[in-house]
C-alpha cells in the first residue's frame, strides 16, 4: 500500500494559498495511488487519485500519436462548467492534480504548478512497485 507522506503537506498549501480558487491538491501515483492531498476529504483524494491514472494514460497514448512528441504526458487542463482541473506531471511515475473553481486563472495556475513541480519534484517521485512491493 502506498504510504501517505504527510512532509508534503507544508508545500500543497504554499500552493493552494497562492492561487485563489483551488478546493483540492492531490499528489498520486501513476497508478491512481493518493501519496499526499490539501484540501477536501480522503475519500474525494482518492477518487481523483484513481481517475488520474486513466487521464494520464489516456493522454500518452495520444502522445504517441504526435509524431513530433516523445510520449510523454506533461498537463492536461479540463475546463467544466463552474471551474478547472489540472493534471501535471511531477517526477518519474508521479502526479500533481489540482480541482479549482472558476476563479482561478488557468495561466497563474500552471505557472505555479510548474514552479512546485521544479522545486520538489523529486520529492513527488513515486517509486514502480509489483506485487505490492518496491521495484
Amino acid at each position: 500500500m502506498m504510504e501517505y507522506r504527510p512532509n508534503l503537506d507544508w508545500m500543497l498549501t504554499d500552493l493552494a494559498k497562492s492561487v485563489p480558487g483551488i478546493q483540492m491538491i492531490v499528489v498520486l501515483s501513476a497508478d491512481g495511488l493518493r501519496i499526499a492531498r490539501q484540501g477536501g476529504d480522503p475519500d474525494t483524494g482518492d477518487r481523483v487519485a484513481a481517475a488520474c491514472a486513466g487521464l494520464q494514460s489516456l493522454a500518452g497514448a495520444l502522445a504517441d500519436e504526435i509524431t513530433s512528441s516523445d510520449g510523454e504526458m506533461r498537463m492536461i487542463l479540463i475546463e467544466v462548467n463552474g471551474g478547472y482541473f489540472y493534471l501535471m506531471a511531477a517526477g518519474p511515475n508521479a502526479y500533481l492534480a489540482v480541482l479549482s473553481d472558476i476563479r482561478c486563472e488557468p495561466g497563474m495556475m500552471s505557472s505555479r504548478m510548474r514552479d512546485l513541480v521544479a522545486r520538489i519534484g523529486p520529492h513527488l517521485t513515486s517509486p514502480p512497485r509489483r506485487n505490492k512491493r518496491v521495484v
